[in-house]
């Protein structure tokens, strides 16, 4: 098999939980070589994230923290001491791509910024991840993801819907705020890298939290920017607003153009409702969702989900079942795409993965190795790498350095 795509870069991760754990996951998915650091003894903090395998709260099975950090290198130290700094110079020398997520502050009191890192290696990309930037009033404050997703305004328009402002505003499930800041980061940081190929010069990369989820809501946003108009979760008669209860769950139906609308009245048989004179042009039928979707969620009822949602697909009707994690690892899609993978795991064992969004025909994804162990590398990388040798261990260990 050739050389995955990414295979030529040297990452170096210094984050913590999910957001800068998730970009450089996404980018040794695709070949780079990642080292990632944790500190001695407690680890990130994701490792004492559940879910635990068998409820079991051990560090080494958090299914959070095994499913970030797949396909990387680690080691464990203490950069806050005098030599686990030097240990850290040492390995950014020989990186190409250094991404963390700590305070500006702290970053700029330990000598750490770009501009000093820069001096020791001029094609360095640095990518840092924080909740507001490094730049601007808010720069040191400190945000969980709760925090930053309400921050970026995306919260203030969920649940959408709501019959009024009394019902407060949700965060989206999971950690979707926080891996959509990876996300963006791993693009930046793909950006900067591909020009550093190209001239050898590397940058910094500013990811701000904020930002990006801002950019979730970006048509809220520039509405009231450019329009002093402010959109919220209030509902609206909109047609098939929301998902809509079958038998055994929900569906999410939708028709944006007359041939779906068209095709939803035929395959609910032409029904004498329907032909409402209101109901015949895109703008008023939307108008028109609060006398609409009583029908249709009546007539849906009828049907378990997943048959509707293939009779529906059949007459070219946009729907999708509102589907549950047992749906998905159930489902003849996901399984057809091969989007499960066994991972070997030394204390886990055998689980299955969620593998890539994505499909390269050359170079796939594949589970290269599992989640690391804390400090399963040191001596990979601290003595073939930076020459060290087993008793300097034995004292980085026994002072805490490492």
């Amino acid at each position: 098999m050739p050389d995955k795509g990414l295979a030529h870069l040297r990452v170096l991760e210094l984050c913590n939980f999910v957001a800068g754990p998730y970009s450089t996951k996404l980018l040794a998915d695709l070949g780079a070589e990642v080292i990632k650091i944790e500190p001695p003894g407690t680890g990130d903090d994701a490792r004492r994230r559940g879910p635990f395998l068998e409820d079991n709260p051990h560090p080494e099975l958090s299914g959070l923290f095994l499913y970030l950090n797949t396909n990387k290198l680690g080691v464990t130290l203490d950069v806050t001491t005098n030599s686990g700094k030097d240990i850290l110079i040492d390995l950014i020398k020989q990186t190409d791509i250094f991404v963390e997520d700590r305070p500006p502050a702290m970053m700029e009191e330990m000598g750490l910024t770009y501009g000093e890192l820069r001096k020791l290696n001029p094609g360095l990309v640095m990518t840092s991840i924080t909740p507001f930037g490094q730049t601007g009033p808010y720069r040191d404050y400190k945000a969980y993801e709760l925090n930053s997703y309400h921050a970026g305004g995306e919260g203030y328009l969920l649940p959408i819907q709501s019959p009024d402002l009394s019902r407060e505003p949700v965060k989206g499930g999971g950690r979707a705020g926080d891996c959509v800041c990876g996300l963006s980061a791993a693009i930046a940081t793909l950006a900067a890298a591909y020009r550093m190929g190209a001239t050898g010069t590397g940058q910094h990369i500013d990811v701000s939290k904020q930002d990006v989820l801002m950019t979730m809501a970006l048509l809220e946003v520039a509405m009231f920017a450019n329009m002093g108009i402010v959109r919220n979760r209030i509902r609206r008669p909109l047609l098939m607003p929301t998902p809509m209860e079958c038998q055994d769950g929900y569906i999410m139906m939708s028709a944006l153009t007359e041939r779906e609308w068209g095709s939803v009245v035929e395959f609910m048989g032409n029904p004498a409702w329907a032909e409402d004179e209101r109901f015949s042009q895109w703008l008023s039928r939307h108008l028109s969702g609060d006398e609409i979707n009583p029908h249709l969620r009546e007539f849906v009822k009828q049907y378990k989900k997943e048959e509707l949602f293939h009779q529906l697909q059949d007459n070219a009707i946009a729907a999708a079942p509102v589907n549950t994690a047992e749906d998905l690892a159930k489902s003849p899609q996901t399984e057809a795409r091969g989007f499960f993978a066994d991972v070997d795991h030394p204390k886990a064992g055998k689980l299955k993965h969620p593998t890539a969004p994505y499909k390269l025909s050359r170079t796939p994804w594949k589970a290269e190795r599992a989640a690391p162990l804390l400090g399963q590398h040191n001596e990979l990388i601290y003595c073939d790498r930076l020459g060290y040798d087993k008793r300097d261990l034995v004292v980085m260990r026994e002072t805490g350095v490492i």
